[in-house]
């Protein structure tokens, strides 16, 4: 893959349902710079899902324009796919095989090799703390394992580009730090992560952040620029305002 300076780009993402009745994403412009960690933060159901699957290439837009990794989508989804990883909201493992045979399984999804397989595999394990459940039946692991195990899957191929969709829903609060230390660590590998969350506090451990509101992205830039900006203490409050400056608007 060449260079690029921006791995995501949209340009006036729209996403309607019901005949326009529900605007789920109403008209976003985003670049998500290569090697940074671009956070989505809002509440559940400002469109913070509907934009990554847009940008996943798994959900079609009503309108607009969506380039990945120099890929057009979802036209070019399949030529995309061995460049991405993607940990949805819900789990994307199956629950009737263990750890090591999701782990097997997907890997030769993307045609890896046997040795492969076991090399980023056991690494995997290791860093995720995964490797005395290997044998488990995913159906018996408690969610955090599973949400573990769901971001096991999609590293498996090392992929450029990272999305992870509420990766840390459901999680206590010292295992969704571990989360942001290991997502940190794929970053200064290189790595390019976009994640949503509705948890403010975790917004300020990103590069960058896009506040989503009502399917709009209403502000954007480094955790401490908007804070400075607004002179704000802390990100929540900055969505406070800009919410009740929205609806002002509005």
């Amino acid at each position: 893959m060449s260079e690029r300076e921006y791995m995501i780009e949209t340009k006036n993402l729209v996403k309607y349902y019901n005949k326009g009745a529900v605007k789920a994403v109403n008209g976003i412009d985003l670049r998500v710079k290569r090697g940074e960690i671009y956070a989505f933060i809002g509440a559940n159901g400002s469109g913070k899902s509907t934009t990554i699957d847009m940008i996943s290439g798994t959900l079609r837009p009503t309108e607009g324009e969506i380039t990945v990794m120099g890929f057009n989508l979802p036209k070019q989804r399949r030529r995309l796919s061995p460049y991405i990883g993607i940990a949805p909201q819900e789990y994307s493992i199956y629950l009737d095989l263990s750890v090591w045979e999701n782990i097997s399984f997907f890997g030769k999804l993307y045609g890896m090799s046997k040795r492969e397989i076991k090399d980023q595999g056991e690494q995997l394990m290791n860093v995720l703390k995964l490797k005395e459940k290997r044998d488990v039946v995913a159906e018996f692991l408690s969610g955090g394992m599973k949400r573990r195990l769901s971001i096991a899957v999609a590293l498996i191929h090392q992929p450029d580009l990272i999305l992870f969709d509420e990766a840390t829903v459901g999680v206590d609060p010292i295992l969704r730090a571990y989360f942001w230390d290991f997502f940190k660590k794929l970053r200064d590998e290189g790595k390019t992560i976009l994640v949503t969350s509705h948890v403010m506090d975790e917004a300020e451990r990103a590069d960058r952040i896009g506040l989503m509101r009502n399917g709009k992205l209403i502000e954007e830039g480094t955790p401490s620029d908007l804070l400075s900006k607004y002179k704000v203490k802390n990100v929540e409050e900055l969505f406070l305002l800009l919410s009740r400056d929205d609806e002002i608007d509005d």
